[in-house]
């Protein structure tokens, strides 16, 4: 349970962090000699994250269900209608490859250290002024792209999608407002596709209910300090983060 329990933390504070679970849950077994998650464990992960970014934004999605008087909800659908296509597309062609290429611990740490460069280079993006409400199409192309290029494990997803929602001019608590909405259907199909296959291997245990609750509050906890950070400075620490740690594990591994 204790193993549940850990994994749960990781991937909760990892998953919405900009500092790639994928990237963490490939390294940190790779450098301490664990065991990576069980299929099972990967499936109910995700069910945990997808909890707590359903529960933190619950207000907007209750909001997207009155589209039809609703001009704002329309809009923001729409983008992520737009948004989550690219992802989809790379996800269902290229799933298996990219896992099998990006499997080397040391090809990860590599991503890691790009993940650290791009939010690095996000510092030379100035406060955007713009809301959800006032995107466009191509706002929904740019961060889409940017969510199926973090499809590489090491690769954070919220770090790019944030890093691109800024970079098209939106405020900084809009672009994570947007990041995490297309996370949605993002980790959903993730659970999804792993699910279908759990269905045919099995491998369901009690004690991974623990780690799905902790990756649930953790995960909410990990949201709301995200957004502090962000606001007053930026995406500065992550960068410095996933730059350190992964220039550590690829001398390491």
């Amino acid at each position: 349970m204790l193993t549940a329990a850990a994994w749960g933390l990781i991937q909760g504070l990892t998953e919405f962090l900009p500092v790639s679970s994928s990237g963490h849950l490939v390294l940190i077994p790779a450098l301490f000699g664990f065991e990576e998650p069980s299929l099972a464990a990967s499936v109910m992960l995700h069910l945990g994250t997808l909890l707590a970014v359903v529960a933190y934004y619950r207000t907007d999605l209750l909001r997207l269900l009155h589209l039809r008087r609703d001009p704002e909800a329309r809009r923001i659908l729409l983008l992520l209608a737009i948004g989550t296509v690219p992802a989809a597309l790379v996800g269902l062609t290229l799933h298996g490859p990219v896992e099998t290429v990006f499997s080397e611990p040391w090809l990860v740490a590599v991503a890691l250290m790009v993940t650290g460069a791009i939010l690095l280079f996000s510092l030379l993006v100035g406060k955007g002024v713009r809301r959800l409400a006032e995107g466009r199409w191509t706002d929904g192309v740019v961060v889409g792209l940017a969510q199926a290029f973090a499809l590489l494990p090491g690769i954070s997803r919220s770090g790019m999608t944030i890093a691109a929602g800024m970079a098209q001019g939106f405020q900084r608590k809009e672009a994570a407002r947007f990041a995490f909405l297309l996370s949605i259907p993002a980790i959903a199909g993730a659970a999804l596709l792993d699910g279908m296959d759990l269905v045919e291997r099995g491998g369901f245990t009690s004690d991974l209910l623990l780690g799905m609750a902790v990756a649930a509050v953790v995960g909410y906890l990990a949201i709301a300090g995200l957004i502090r950070v962000l606001v007053r400075v930026g995406l500065l620490p992550f960068a410095l983060y996933c730059l350190a740690f992964g220039t550590a594990a690829y001398f390491l591994l």
